[in-house]
């Protein structure tokens, strides 16, 4: 029998609390599935489309079950891409937050002797893209030897990209004693291989991919000419008028193309795509997460596992080349429960992958005129006005979670010969104070930073002026976010 509530599953207080300060109040269908299961150590292989809750349903058991006191990594999580990378590290935080489970991400084009010296610390969980995994791996600065959970996540994403190569160097490396989960939202015959391989006896689980089925995603295409498609796009933004937006494109160069001409008609706007430098990629994306602009213009590299809710409207201005691929994206919009709309535009000489992406969603998309000047001209005041209104932000899913929590930092780590213990044991005897109260622990060579929770900061902080640890007086103030 399936769970209707997390408080069904046999999870820890601090797990369930985090939960309730996360807002999870029921399990989506694949977190009801794979949570029991995962908790009873059994192999999965889940076929999933995004926006279905994945990541929590791996991520809760995961941190249910971490020993605090192991400082190797005792989970890891494979992702193709940087930016999901970041996002899966972020979850797992703060579902493990009130246990203190430290989970760091590991990608190229980031500082590999940060990552290194991440990795020297207290780690639980490892998340990462196969090529810096690898280098790590390769060059000893990982220690993997007590891994006990692994998941693969987006497989058929590591198959389209070319990293499954790399995906079963990793594999092959890590102990045979181990629960493993692969998640992907189509099963090609590589990754079902790669499955059938490396996992013992594995549970399949199947989640119907309801957005194409029950409408909460309506589509739509426009047959027009490649040299109509920039007066269309703005024409479709003023009729639809979308709370949020993404705007896909084929190439890089593209995107860049289409992003001058919104920015040149006013539109809050901006843009992702692999040529950019992986800081202002991270920036843009939490720039559209938290909702300061409403379009992004991007390439496929923000289609897969990225978690933004309420996107109202998808636009692919170049039709995806593989039908896998046009489900990444529609997926986008639709999600949590909000309706959404896909629409898609389509040259006469791309009829062909227009036909083959019917086929593969199992119906026929609906055919839209373009709007007329009188719809445009009805729908423009509107429009404008939405235009001019300044963006109310978003706050995060670990917003209510964090607002308690105070992170310190100290002027003392590892040459100093301070640990981790040193701080919990003057902490925890503070007056009003406890071991719950202590969150992660971050112990560098030159300084270290302690997050506390429950509204209890400014105490610790006061307390602790006047309190030496391990024998030294260090200087200690508020970090900066």
């Amino acid at each position: 029998m399936e769970k209707s509530s997390f408080e069904d599953f046999q999870l820890c207080n601090e797990i369930k609390e985090a939960l309730k300060g996360l807002g999870y109040t029921q399990p989506t269908e694949v977190q009801a599935k794979v949570i029991p299961l995962v908790l009873s150590q059994k192999d999965l292989i889940v076929k999933s489309q995004t926006g279905s809750g994945k990541t929590a349903a791996y991520g809760i058991p995961i941190c249910e079950s971490i020993d605090w006191l192991e400082n190797k990594p005792q989970a890891l999580i494979l992702t193709p891409t940087r930016e999901l990378a970041v996002q899966v590290t972020e979850d797992i935080t703060n579902l493990g937050r009130l246990k203190r489970i430290n989970a760091i991400a590991v990608y190229g084009r980031h500082s590999f002797d940060l990552q290194k010296t991440q990795l020297k610390q207290k780690t639980h969980v490892v998340v990462g893209t196969p090529g810096r995994l690898l280098d790590h791996m390769e060059r000893g600065t990982i220690h993997l030897g007590r891994i006990k959970y692994l998941v693969i996540d987006e497989a058929d994403e590591m198959l389209t990209m070319g990293f499954i190569d790399q995906v079963e160097a990793i594999i092959k490396k890590l102990p045979k004693e181990r629960l493993t989960m692969l998640f992907s939202a189509t099963l090609p015959e590589r990754v079902k291989a790669l499955a059938q391989n490396y996992m013992i006896t594995p549970v399949e689980i199947e989640i119907n991919p309801t957005n194409m089925t029950t409408g909460e995603i309506s589509h739509a295409v426009y047959k027009i000419e490649e040299h109509e498609k920039m007066a269309l796009l703005n024409a479709v933004e003023v009729v639809e008028n979308p709370n949020s937006c993404i705007i896909f494109c084929g190439t890089k160069d593209r995107v860049d193309t289409v992003y001058k001409y919104l920015s040149g008609l006013k539109y809050r706007c901006d843009r992702i795509h692999g040529g950019m430098e992986q800081r202002d990629r991270l920036e843009v994306m939490t720039r559209f997460r938290r909702g300061e602009f409403r379009y992004l213009i991007a390439t496929d590299v923000a289609a897969r596992g990225i978690d933004i809710e309420n996107i109202s409207l998808i636009v692919n201005y170049d039709i995806p080349l593989k039908k896998e691929v046009y489900v990444h994206r529609t997926g986008r919009t639709g999600r949590a429960g909000f309706n959404g709309k896909a629409i898609t535009f389509a040259t006469p000489r791309e009829s062909g992958y227009l036909k083959q992406i019917e086929e593969y969603i199992g119906f026929q998309i609906n055919c839209l005129v373009p709007p007329t000047e009188t719809e445009i001209s009805d729908k423009k005041e509107v429009f404008d006005l939405k235009m001019r209104d300044r963006p109310t932000l978003k706050k995060s899913k670990g917003d209510q979670l964090n607002q308690e929590i105070m992170k310190l930092r100290f002027n003392g780590g590892k040459k100093k010969k301070l640990r981790a213990t040193n701080f919990v044991g003057v902490i925890s005897n503070l007056e009003g104070i406890t071991a719950e109260d202590i969150g992660i622990i971050t112990i560098m060579e030159t300084y270290s930073y302690v997050e506390i929770l429950h509204g209890k900061g400014a105490r610790v902080l006061e307390a602790l002026k006047t309190t030496t640890i391990n024998g030294k007086q260090l200087k200690v103030s508020v970090a900066n976010k």
